[in-house]
């Protein structure tokens, strides 16, 4: 490692290495603790090539963090490299007629959402605040506005990626289409994105809020909700949350979170009609408020607190089973948190064939989350394996973004057999020695 650093003589970011000031906090992600030999937060993407070149000479692990939310903890690893984007983080209107934007690596979607606002433009992203635009577009995009403008990756068109071996190249529909394929749903598989460029579109302010009912009314709602979502007005973006341990586990409410994409009040009402009808509404928050302020705070668990993320898809046929499994789980004693998220609209006009993301067909997405004393979460285990035993045969595939681990089976159902031998095949091209992987990898043979 000590030969590998001096080909950062020239780096001007900053170099953090343990005993340093700041490494404690450098050293760990939101959901995750390592303890690597360096932080590298480049200035430059000449920054970013250096400290590539070192972690490859060097044959240690190499970390690339964003915003640090990898529930399995890609950002930080053992005795490796980590490569923090948090300086490059410009946001740029850079053509006011197209409504193109340029975005560095290191961003977050908060930053982006803030500059944005300002210009009465978005973009598709996800829901929180500190969730960096890196991780979150490389592997889909899942947010308040995906049924009217898709995912997150849907609205990029254009990514300068620092590669194995230090080149940088320009990945767009003309320029590398097929690192540019990869990029929209790979993961960070195929090198590390210094920007990206992506189409926002006007926006106005959006009628957000959540519509509870009662534990009790838990089927028909969510039958009602999931039958009503399939073809609800694309303005439309929804997703239910139950089971919450903190609100009553099995008798928590079911909250219905709301986004209309539209300040016209009555537009809203209308859209949202056919929700205040699915039973006993027991609260309604429902308001106007900007497009930024829908992205939340993340959270941070204190020492000594785990969480437990996994994910699936389900598709058009096993809707109804699903639901009813569902119902029945998170009514029972013991259910990790539940939340279920409307998809379908513009993310299934694409081809499923398109991008790397590989899940175009599929009208739900169900995330189970298990959070609290490592020691409690790590005895619920058996428990929450007999939750996806019984979800197994209605759901199929896995959202990259929800997923705390990073198995082989991971692997395989984030990306169907077509999809994953055509990654690495692209990966053989462009990082045949797997430099990147700390990520749910694909590995070149």
């Amino acid at each position: 490692m000590t030969t590998a650093l001096e080909s950062l003589q020239q780096f001007t970011g900053d170099i953090i290495g343990p005993g340093d000031q700041g490494y404690e906090a450098a050293s760990r992600t939101v959901f995750g603790a390592g303890q690597p030999i360096r932080v590298l937060c480049p200035a430059t993407v000449r920054d970013v090539q250096d400290a590539v070149g070192s972690a490859a000479q060097a044959a240690i692990p190499l970390s690339v963090r964003g915003g640090g939310h990898s529930f399995a903890g890609f950002g930080t690893n053992e005795g490796g490299v980590v490569i923090d984007l948090r300086h490059l983080a410009e946001v740029q209107l850079i053509d006011p007629d197209t409504h193109r934007v340029r975005i560095g690596g290191g961003a977050t979607w908060g930053q982006v959402s803030t500059a944005l606002a300002g210009e009465g433009l978005a973009i598709s992203a996800g829901d929180t605040r500190s969730v960096g635009v890196g991780g979150l577009t490389l592997s889909g995009g899942i947010g308040w506005k995906v049924r009217r403008h898709g995912l997150a990756l849907d609205n990029l068109v254009a990514a300068d990626v620092v590669l194995a071996d230090g080149s940088v190249a320009r990945a767009s529909a003309d320029q590398h289409p097929d690192l540019f394929w990869a990029l929209r749903g790979g993961g960070g598989n195929v090198g590390i994105v210094t920007s990206f460029e992506f189409l926002a579109h006007p926006t106005t302010a959006v009628h957000s809020g959540i519509i509870a009912f009662p534990s009790t009314e838990a089927t028909a709602v969510l039958q009602g909700w999931a039958g009503y979502l399939r073809d609800a007005p694309l303005e439309l973006t929804s997703t239910v949350e139950f089971a919450n341990p903190f609100a009553g586990g099995p008798r928590a409410p079911i909250q219905v979170h709301v986004v209309v994409d539209t300040d016209n009040t009555d537009t809203a009402a209308a859209v949202l009609e056919p929700i205040r009808r699915l039973g006993t509404v027991i609260s309604d928050d429902v308001a106007v408020i900007p497009y930024a302020d829908t992205l939340v705070d993340g959270m941070t668990p204190p020492p000594g607190i785990a969480l437990i993320t996994r994910s699936s898809f389900v598709y058009k046929g096993s809707v109804p089973q699903a639901i009813s499994t569902l119902a029945e789980i998170g009514t029972a004693e013991g259910s990790p948190i539940i939340a279920i998220r409307a998809v379908g609209g513009a993310v299934a006009e694409v081809a499923d064939d398109a991008t790397a993301y590989a899940h175009r067909g599929a009208e739900l997405m169900v995330a189970t989350t298990m959070l609290g004393p490592d020691a409690v979460v790590a005895a619920a285990g058996p428990a929450l394996d007999a939750v996806w035993r019984r979800l197994a045969p209605h759901v199929r595939g896995a959202y990259a973004s929800f997923l705390s681990t990073a198995t082989e089976q991971d692997v395989d159902a984030i990306y169907p057999s077509a999809t994953r031998r055509r990654l690495a095949m692209i990966k053989r091209r462009y990082d045949p020695g797997n430099v990147f992987a700390g990520n749910h990898n694909v590995r070149p043979d």
